[in-house]
Formats: structure tokens, sequence, C-alpha cells
């Protein structure tokens, strides 16, 4: 079976994996220079089902939670299992109270054990949530070593491709382009990501820290080297301008309220992306006539993709298999909608 997958962030690269683990003949077509050059390249990397689930709706969670183990085994030495610390100015200590109370899974800190855990930030806190069992990993380093590892397995890209890439000859094509899908995927839109990476040796982080903060939720994220990503807005816009005045402010006067020190931080890049969503901000496979698509994956791109891509590779497996007559993987008439069918997300869905 050849499969051209169109887009090669985070969506399209686990795809690939997925197929060609069951012994599809992939081919990416990716319109920019490099792999993941949309959302993907702008993400925060954390793979923190937990954390998320204090908004995010409940298939979030379920799905999240084999995404460390996925990235693991994939790309051995990048999953940094440290857990998420969630913190709060002591004025709004109550948020603390409120976050913990619409999630799981964590445990209440106190100073000085918010000390033995990250030193650099003793005395600034009064009390901490420790998810445990999160991880993270850097998103850029993630996607360069699965792109190898993909051509490794024998996946042929094309970077730099032209947007009506040839199909002819594919059995299948699955459209995983992101936010380009905007006008096309009917209900996606776009939202807006702004981003800082900043350098300092003054602040050592262990893990990722979320900042309870009124105006703007942060996290900040080490990357190694003194470096560390600073994120994130969530704008109602498909704008992939740069960052814009407030949210620059916004977002350093937060980082100097987590710690003092980054006020004199380098500053050495900042960042926008647009999250393609749809109105539920769950990610959704989609038969739509001829075209398959993976997309919507809105701030959580890394968390979910794993499921979502094993999922999608089952169906479309099964799908070819029942195309020619030989035993299906699912039942046939998921495989075969008339017109716009949406597959269902599933808790466990491609185990």
């Amino acid at each position: 079976m050849r499969v051209l997958i169109k887009g090669a962030g985070v969506a399209g690269l686990t795809l690939a994996h997925e197929l060609t683990a069951r012994g599809a003949a992939v081919e990416v077509a990716e319109t920019a220079q490099h792999v993941g050059g949309g959302a993907s390249w702008f993400a925060g990397g954390m793979l923190a089902p937990w954390c998320e689930s204090e908004s995010a709706p409940a298939p979030v969670l379920a799905l999240g939670r084999e995404a460390a183990d996925w990235w693991d085994a994939v790309l051995p030495g990048h999953v940094i299992r440290n857990g998420t610390l969630v913190v709060a100015p002591t004025r709004d200590t109550g948020e603390l109270a409120r976050f913990a109370a619409r999630t799981s899974g964590c445990d209440w800190l106190d100073a000085d054990q918010i000390a033995a855990l990250e030193p650099d930030l003793a005395g600034r806190f009064r009390k901490a949530l420790l998810f445990r069992d999160e991880a993270h990993l850097d998103p850029r380093r993630a996607i360069t070593a699965l792109h190898a590892t993909l051509q490794a397995s024998g996946v042929r890209f094309y970077l730099g491709a032209v947007p009506d890439f040839p199909e002819a000859g594919f059995d299948h094509v699955v459209d995983c382009t992101g936010a380009h899908a905007i006008g096309q995927a009917a209900d996606l839109r776009g939202v807006r990501g702004e981003m800082l990476m900043l350098e300092t040796p003054d602040v050592s982080l262990s893990r990722p820290v979320r900042l309870l903060h009124p105006r703007i939720p942060l996290y900040v994220v080490p990357r190694g080297d003194s470096r560390f990503m600073i994120g994130a807005t969530m704008i109602e816009s498909d704008d992939a301008g740069p960052v814009s005045a407030r949210s620059l402010m916004e977002l350093l006067n937060a980082a100097y309220a987590l710690h003092p020190a980054f006020g004199e931080a380098r500053v050495f890049e900042t960042g926008a992306g647009v999250r393609p969503a749809y109105p539920d901000n769950l990610p959704r496979l989609a038969f739509d006539g001829d075209t398959i698509r993976l997309n919507g994956f809105y701030r959580h791109g890394f968390l979910l993709a794993p499921s979502m891509a094993k999922s999608a590779a089952i169906r479309i497996v099964g799908r070819m298999q029942a195309d020619n007559g030989q035993q299906s993987l699912v039942h046939p008439r998921s495989l075969h909608p008339s017109g716009h069918k949406i597959i269902p997300l599933q808790s466990g869905a491609g185990r």
C-alpha cells in the first residue's frame, strides 16, 4: 500500500511512523523547507495530560496518558520524566486549590518541598502542585530525530513541495497540513500561540513549571544549556505574524513573577504559530470524499498525535484491506463513509 501524507508536522510524522510499522510504503510532502515548519516548531513539548485536563475535554487525558511511553519507545533518550510543577503567587493560592479540584494525579507540596525539588524557587512560593507522572521533550529535537528515523526506514520526503503535490499512484492521501487546511476543512479554525526563548545562567529548572497567573497562565520549559521556552498565548486568530508588543510584555512580566532573574535574561527568539482547532478543540480523523484528514490538534499536538496516529493507521490499513477483500481490522462500514464522516475520538483508540 502506498500512502502520501501531506504535511510534516507532528501529526504527519507520527502517522508516517505508524503506517510504516504496519507495512505501508509512505511518502511525505511538505511545503516548508524543513520538517515541523508550522505550529509544531513553536510547541512547548509538555506531555502533561493531567495538567491539561484542568480545562480540556476528558479524551485529552484518556488519550494523552500513553504519549510519553510512545515517544520514549520511538525516540529513546528524548523524554524527560520529571513531572510538572504548578505554582501560584501567594495572593493567588486559591487558584492552586481550584486547579487541583479540576485535575487528578497531583501531590501538594509545601515551601520546603518546593525548595528541595527546585532549589532556585526556594522561598518564592508557599504551596505548589506536583504532577509526578508527567514528562516533557524538546519538540524541535524530537521532530528532527523522528524525521531521520523515518528516512532510515525508507520513508521518502519532499521538502519545499508545491501545495498541489501530485497524488497519482497513491492508494491513499492523508492531509495533515494543520492550519494550512483552514478554509478547506469544515469548522477548522486557527488559534494563535506566541512564545519566547530566554537564556540565563541564573535560573536552573529540572521540569516544566506552570505559573497560575490572573491574566495569562504561563509555562516555563527548560531546554538545557541555560535556555527556557516561555509560553504561551491563546488568541482566536489565524494570524501567524510576529509576536505582539502586548504578548511580549505579558509573557516577560509573568516570567519575572516566577523568578526575577528572568528580567536579565537574553531574549534570543520570539515566535508565533497557528494551532488548528475544531469547535470542541479535539483532533479528528475525517473521511471527506476521497480525502482523509487528520487535523485539529489545538494545543495538544505532541500529547495526542501518538494515539491519533495509531488509530488513523489502523483505520487506513483496514480500509485498504477491505477494498482488497481481505479481513478488515475495523468494521467496513466505518471505513467507507458516504460524504463527510468523522471517526469518533475514543479512549484507548489504536491500542
